[in-house]
C-alpha cells in the first residue's frame, strides 16, 4: 500500500482525534506545527516592527485554542487550516483592542494587507478596523466572509476553499470578488 501524503494524512489524524484518539492528536502536532508556524509568520510580518507578540507565541495560543475544538467535525487538512488563521487573527484583534485599550484608544494595531491593498491604494490598514468589517460583512453575506477568512488570512488556494466550502471554484472567486469591492468600500468609509 503507497503511503499517503501529508495533506492526507493530516486529514486521516484530524478525523481519528475527532473520534478521540490520543495518538492521533500526538501525532497531528508535529505534521501541523510547521504550517501553523508559516501562518503566524505571515500574520505577524503584516503587524507594526515593535509588536510584542512573536510568531511562536501566536502559534502555541492558537494551538491550545485550537485543542479545545474538539465539537468541531474535522474534514480536512484545509479546513483545519482555515480554522487556525480565524484564532490567530481573533488572538491578534484581540491583541490590538488589548494595547489600544492600554494607551487610552490610541496607536491601533497596522497591518499590510497585500489583496485588499491593491484595491484601497493604502500600504496599511487599521487590524481592529479590518475586523470589524469582516464581522459586518459575515453578517450581510456569512460565506463571503468566510471566503475573506480562509483566503486572506488562511492563505488557502481556491480550490482549498472550495473544497472547505463544498463550492465550485467559480463560486469562490464569485464571492471574493464581491467580498473584496465589499470591504474595499467599507474601510473608506473609515
Amino acid at each position: 500500500m503507497a503511503e499517503s501524503s501529508e495533506p492526507e494524512r493530516v486529514t486521516e489524524l484530524l478525523v481519528d482525534w475527532t473520534g478521540g484518539s490520543e495518538r492521533a492528536y500526538a501525532e497531528l502536532l508535529p505534521l501541523v506545527y510547521a504550517e501553523m508556524r508559516r501562518l503566524a509568520a505571515r500574520h505577524i510580518a503584516s503587524e507594526r516592527l515593535d509588536h510584542t507578540l512573536q510568531p511562536t507565541a501566536l502559534v502555541h495560543e492558537a494551538y491550545l485554542k485550537l485543542v479545545d475544538q474538539r465539537r468541531v467535525d474535522w474534514r480536512n487538512r484545509a479546513q483545519f487550516v482555515g480554522v487556525a488563521a480565524m484564532i490567530m487573527r481573533r488572538i491578534l484583534v484581540n491583541h490590538a483592542r488589548d494595547r489600544a485599550a492600554v494607551k487610552r484608544g490610541g496607536g491601533m494595531e497596522r497591518v499590510s494587507l497585500s489583496v485588499t491593498v491593491d484595491a484601497l491604494g493604502r500600504s496599511e490598514l487599521d487590524l481592529v478596523s479590518l475586523h470589524e468589517a469582516l464581522e459586518r460583512l459575515s453578517i450581510l453575506d456569512p460565506r463571503a466572509g468566510r471566503i475573506v477568512e480562509l483566503k486572506f488570512f488562511g492563505g488557502l488556494t481556491t480550490e482549498e476553499i472550495g473544497e472547505v466550502l463544498k463550492l465550485s471554484s467559480a463560486t469562490v472567486e464569485r464571492d471574493w470578488s464581491f467580498a473584496r469591492a465589499w470591504l474595499y468600500d467599507a474601510l473608506q468609509h473609515l
